[in-house]
């Protein structure tokens, strides 16, 4: 008698992938129920005089939870994370930071590390886009790459 056989590992592993798939569902319900919170907020705080910073920092949120979004629904349609979408919340994150505190009140260590952060994330994009290239695969929206070909 085979220890696989005796634990049903396949059915471990799809009961666990089951569930795993409700945590990332109850995310993305989650996360769209505060996009729509902050959008509402966002409009309110448009009545009153309008503040540049906090504007710009609170569309630059709500663009971040957008990805993060779409990075979830990558997830469940494909069983796997994607790696530009990731580098590209990073980025957006790292400038909303930079904007929301001022290019002026951050120390110049800081802003050397948050640079170099920046370079090593754009790097990463070109390297992905070079990998593509190299192995023929569309960097389309996962999507469009689902579809079948005619």
């Amino acid at each position: 008698m085979q220890l696989g056989n005796w634990f049903q590992i396949e059915k471990i592993i799809r009961n666990l992938e089951v569930i795993q798939n409700f945590i990332v569902v109850s995310l993305c319900f989650g996360l769209f129920c505060v996009m729509i919170i902050r959008l509402g907020d966002m409009f309110i705080s448009l009545l009153h005089p309008l503040e540049f910073q906090r504007v710009t920092s609170d569309i630059l949120f709500i663009l971040i939870l957008v990805e993060l979004f779409r990075l979830l629904i990558i997830y469940l349609q494909q069983q796997r994370i994607s790696v530009g979408v990731a580098v590209e919340v990073s980025i957006v994150s790292a400038l909303r930071e930079i904007i929301l505190r001022g290019v002026l009140d951050i120390p110049s260590s800081q802003m050397i590390g948050i640079c170099s952060f920046l370079t090593v994330l754009g790097l990463l994009l070109l390297v992905r886009a070079w990998m593509s290239r190299i192995y023929d695969r569309p960097m389309s929206s996962p999507v469009e790459s689902a579809k079948p070909e005619k």
